[in-house]
Parts: structure tokens; sequence; C-alpha cells
């Protein structure tokens, strides 16, 4: 089948092609065209089934106008709904995005970035894993555009978009510790990842301004590769201190899915047994027996400030630099009702 030229549309519609390419990019102002025959051209475009040719575009301009997105891990429901909001921005403003999951391992992230430059993407939103700090220098000394979502590097000057982890886990632990909780862990990922780094350290500073004195053995940190298992063993071992452990902070939805599993598994009553507060809002937590209490990080301004801040490097490369911390909501559920009101 014939593919629609812009030469075929000028006959139809009796103008010239110069005329035709004007309008179908967008530039009808500058022609002072008007918006009568600008419609009809569309039209006559729409019906003729036109598709652009966005290579001879490219190589016309240099831009593609295509993201690369990288993600740390698509199975997880914050990253798959953040990758859908990007999608969405970045079409709204004219752009296509090349979407590709990590799994947490800086080596496929390697990979991935590497595709998508040969691909000829105008810019990155990345969203880090654990030792591609290397990565992050390369694209700087290359000059590719980019723009960090929801995990940063603080020794590296850089633009980011990110929830405040370290308020979103101290409001975690003032809220089990206003609800009559003493004894409270937190279970998170064993990583350098500042993010995380942040969510212990926000839970620390909850339990040291409220005069409980932490304990090493509250603190559990696993193997995102090992997950399945360690977090059993980490449960386990909370169960069994002599001060029985009351509630448990999870700092990621991951550990979150896995240890409410293990609860079930163990036959623990949520929250009498064990309340739970998670970071990492899912449909999951609505659908267990015990809605889960968890903090809400404000996806859709996350994904469409990425996007902005991204469009703005693209159109200015000597946009300044930009870093904002966006504030995460507790939800609180029954999971981690007060004690007083179980206790009754």
């Amino acid at each position: 089948m014939k593919k629609t030229s812009l030469k075929d549309i000028a006959e139809k519609a009796g103008v010239s092609t110069a005329l035709v390419s004007y309008v179908l990019n967008g530039k009808e102002k500058e022609t002072r065209v008007g918006e009568a025959i600008a419609h009809k051209i569309r039209e006559i475009a729409k019906e003729m089934n036109y598709q652009p040719n966005h290579l001879a575009k490219s190589l016309r301009s240099g831009k593609t106008h295509t993201i690369g997105l990288i993600i740390a891990d698509i199975s997880n429901p914050f990253f798959a709904n953040i990758a859908r909001v990007v999608e969405d921005e970045a079409k709204r403003n004219g752009y296509t995005v090349i979407i590709g999951s990590c799994d947490e391992n800086a080596d496929k992230s390697w990979d991935l970035l590497n595709v998508l430059i040969n691909r000829q993407v105008d810019g990155f939103i990345i969203v880090s894993c654990e030792g591609s700090e290397n990565q992050i220098h390369y694209l700087k000394e290359r000059n590719i555009p980019f723009v960090l979502l929801d995990r940063h590097f603080p020794d590296i000057q850089t633009d980011f978009v990110a929830t405040n982890n370290y308020k979103a886990s101290y409001d975690a632990g003032i809220h089990l510790i206003k609800g009559g909780y003493t004894n409270i862990a937190l279970m998170a990922y064993k990583s350098d990842m500042y993010h995380m780094e942040e969510r212990i350290r926000g839970y620390k500073h909850a339990l040291q301004d409220k005069q409980i004195e932490f304990q090493n053995s509250w603190l559990k940190e696993v193997q995102f590769e090992s997950m399945d298992q360690e977090v059993k063993t980490a449960i386990d071992e909370i169960l069994s201190l002599d001060h029985k452990v009351e509630a448990l902070i999870f700092a990621t939805y991951g550990l979150a899915i896995n240890g409410l599993k293990y609860v079930n598994e163990l036959r623990l009553k949520v929250p009498s047994d064990l309340a739970i507060v998670s970071f990492g809002q899912a449909e999951v937590f609505d659908l267990y027996y015990c809605p889960i209490t968890y903090m809400q990080q404000p996806l859709e301004m996350l994904g469409k400030t990425a996007v902005e801040y991204l469009l703005k490097k693209l159109k200015n490369p000597d946009e300044g630099m930009k870093q904002i911390l966006m504030e995460a909501k507790l939800i609180a559920r029954d999971s981690s009702f007060a004690k007083s009101a179980w206790l009754k």
C-alpha cells in the first residue's frame, strides 16, 4: 500500500506542498494561514492516514523527540505507575518514551543506557540503582541531559525530583509511637543508596525524639536478590526478641508484600500481634483483610515534574540545576490502629 505523501494531501486540498508542510508542523501562524484552510488540510491528512516521517525530521533537526526512562523495578506498582505518568506527560508535550527496567542491577542499567544513547534519545529520566554512580558521571561528561527521579546521589550535583524520605519515615515512626507502640522495628534493603539511608535515619530520629532507645536488633536489612528468604528470617528474629516487637515499618512495597505473606503464614493478627506501616501505595494494601497504613508518595507530581525539568533542559541547555524534595503523606488505616482501640 502506497504511503500518503505531503504532495498527495496538497493535490487533494488544492494548495502547495510547502503550505501542507507548514500546517502539519504546526507553523501555520508564522505564514498567516487561515484557520479554515489549516483545518481542511488536517482533516484531509487524517482521512488519507498520513504518517509523518520522524526519521527524516530527526535528521534535519538533530532531535528524535524521544526520552529514555530507566526505572529500577517495573514489578513495583510505584514505578509502573510513575512510568505511566511520565509517558502521559511526555506525550502531551510531543515526546515518545522508551522504557527500560534495570531490576536494581547496575550492569543492566548500563546496558540500557547504552542502547538508548545509540537510539539517540534526546535525554533521560532515571530511577537509579545501587552502584550506578559512574553512569551518572558519564552522562554529565557527555553533556547528555537527564533528570534523576525518586533517587539521587547527594555527592553528585544533578537535577533531581524525589520524595523527602527522611520526613516520610520520621512521620511513620511518630504515628506508631502516638498510637502507643514503643518496640518498633524497621525492615529495609541492605543498600548504600541515599533514599534507603534517609528512611533509616528518619525512623531512628522518631524514636530518639520520643525518648525511645533504639535497639540494633530492631533494624533488619535484607538483600534485594534474596529477599524472600531473608524477610522470613528477619521477622522470625524480631518476634523472638525478649522485648517483643509490637510494630514494623516496611521501607519498601516489595518488602511489605513478602512480609505480609509470611505474617499470614504465621497466623499473626494485624495489628494486635504486629502493627504495620509501609512505604509505597498499592491496591494490594486495600485488599488485605486489615487495610495497610502506608506512606503515599506524590507519584503524579514526581513524574510530571521530572518531565517538565527535562524538557526545560532540552529547550535550554543552560537552564539552572533544579533539585526538589516532595512530601509524602501518611494514609492511616486499620493496620496501625492505636493500641488503646484494640485493647478494649
